[in-house]
């Protein structure tokens, strides 16, 4: 049910949080959902404390302790660090969380702005991935370990998920 993670600790295994990310993902698409996360928000609750709420909902779904569950989600990012199509999805899952929490907490223009701003930042990254496609897998993947070090430093701002052309050739040569 659970993989040892290093030092000995119980993870969820791939699988388990792939069917978590897809799961919610489909969930917080559900109009009743979002109305749901809105409703909290209108009544001052912490709209992060709905979309954690349906996280444990769907780990108690999959027969996985919600804590336990939760508490691998903090440790995705090192424990899989090197599985970068698990780490896209989970950036992916993120990501959609945080939209569904704006959705409820905004103005509609203020979403649709920050909407917007997300499609451009998509734009980007989509031309980011055409250039390194132009290196070996070997300078791929220290570019990608660089991008998920900017990420990092940057608490997992998005906007620091971008990096140029020159960014990328400097890396490339280093």
């Amino acid at each position: 049910m659970a993989t040892a993670a290093g030092g000995g600790e119980a993870m969820m295994t791939r699988d388990q949080l792939l069917h978590l990310f897809t799961r919610f993902s489909f969930l917080i698409s559900l109009p009743e959902v979002k109305q749901r996360i809105a409703d909290a928000v209108s009544d001052k609750q912490e709209a992060v404390a709905v979309t954690t709420a349906i996280q444990e909902e769907i780990l108690r779904e999959m027969g996985i302790d919600p804590s336990f569950g939760i508490g691998c989600l903090g440790k995705v990012n090192v424990v899989y660090e090197n599985d970068m199509d698990l780490m896209i999805k989970f950036y992916q899952f993120v990501a959609k969380e945080e939209m569904a929490i704006d959705e409820a907490e905004l103005e509609p223009r203020e979403f649709a702005e920050k909407l917007h701003g997300q499609e451009i930042l998509q734009e980007q990254q989509l031309n980011m991935l055409v250039e390194m496609r132009k290196y070996s897998p070997d300078i791929q993947s220290v570019i990608l370990g660089t991008l998920h070090k900017q990420l990092e430093q940057a608490n997992f701002d998005t906007s620091a998920s971008i990096l140029s052309p020159e960014q990328i050739q400097e890396i490339s040569q280093k």
